[in-house]
């Protein structure tokens, strides 16, 4: 692992707050605060991201207050491994970001610490019926449209290639454009298929009728998280007691959500460009697993997952070593009953 890596975790040991990769917080208690002095935080949020939906809950029906926080939200709009180094350098105290894009940065030593998976199924790779392609495998010799190189999504997919015995790098060819482009670059020949995320993933499915050839809620995968809430390492080790309620009060607007998706989409319909209907933003909740708000040990399992998997596709070092990077990464903060990811509807 990296210098920066072990020199953090000797710093946590010496000062007492980590024991066996776990962070050891003062006892807090999950309620508003008896005086009206609320804690500011500032969250960086991706307004037009609808898997981001809960934070507009949290706001509106008042997550953040019942556990003692002003949050003063940042509109982020750019691209989440800036937003990362924006959270590393103390610009924002939090945001939530993809995962697959996060742990190369965490790798190479940005102090942000990983509290809650939020959910998983916003990642998708689609085709029209006449491109043939009914399957990750079929990707073989086609031109598939990505954002950047280093897109989650795009790594998501050459990960499943990878497990295939396919090599993403010379069999496939992935051509970059920007993501309101990508329909142009399908109609005319480009490329065959698109691998993107939502809102744009599920509308443009359903505007150009093409095939949802895979997402990541498919195999295994449906029982994990792909976004996750990251919080300023220094925030977790100095104030635990406010890095668990950010984490509890975003659980219990995933939860909200999961269960209230008709509701969600009219708070959060403002934010989204384009005047989407709410039926459609509705029927995106529906859709992924917010549900699945994974901490502690069961994060600390996706994470290690996604490490090793990255590594079969030279994202990540080969010499890392998954379980420590989690465990290093991962603090416990909430109760063990928050642990647990729940069954996928």
């Amino acid at each position: 692992m990296a210098e920066a890596f072990f020199s953090r975790r000797s710093f946590l040991q010496k000062t007492g707050l980590i024991m066996a990769g776990t962070v050891l917080a003062p006892t807090f208690s999950l309620r508003a605060a008896e005086s009206d002095k609320l804690t500011t935080v500032k969250l960086a949020w991706g307004q037009t991201a609808v898997c981001q939906a809960p934070i507009s809950v949290a706001l509106k029906q008042g997550f953040f207050k019942k556990y003692g926080l002003n949050v003063e939200p940042v509109n982020f709009s750019g691209p989440t491994d800036a937003l990362l180094q924006a959270i590393a350098t103390g610009q924002a105290d939090g945001g939530i970001g993809m995962a697959l894009r996060w742990l190369k940065p965490l790798e190479q030593g940005f102090d942000v610490d990983l509290t809650v998976g939020t959910h998983g199924g916003c990642m998708r790779l689609l085709a029209p019926s006449s491109a043939r392609i009914n399957s990750v495998q079929d990707l073989v010799g086609k031109s598939v449209a990505v954002t950047d190189q280093a897109s989650p999504i795009r790594n998501f997919f050459a990960i499943k290639l990878a497990k295939l015995g396919i090599d993403p790098d010379k069999q496939v060819n992935w051509l970059q454009y920007p993501a309101d482009l990508f329909g142009e670059a399908l109609r005319k020949g480009e490329v065959q298929a698109l691998a993107t995320d939502d809102p744009q993933g599920w509308l443009i499915k359903h505007r150009d009728g093409l095939i949802e050839v895979d997402n990541n809620l498919s195999d295994e995968y449906r029982q994990m998280t792909c976004c996750v809430l990251g919080l300023r390492g220094s925030l977790v080790r100095d104030n635990p007691e406010v890095a668990r309620a950010i984490t509890q009060a975003i659980v219990d607007a995933q939860q909200w959500t999961a269960d209230n998706p008709a509701e969600t989409a009219k708070i959060f319909a403002p934010f989204v460009p384009g005047q989407v209907p709410i039926a459609d933003i509705t029927a995106m909740l529906r859709e992924h697993t917010h549900q699945h708000h994974s901490t502690g040990e069961q994060l600390r399992k996706e994470i290690a997952i996604y490490v090793d998997e990255l590594k079969t596709i030279n994202v990540i070092r080969p010499d890392t070593n998954a379980r420590l990077f989690a465990q290093h990464y991962v603090p416990d903060l909430l109760p063990s009953s928050h642990s647990q990811h729940h069954a996928m509807g």
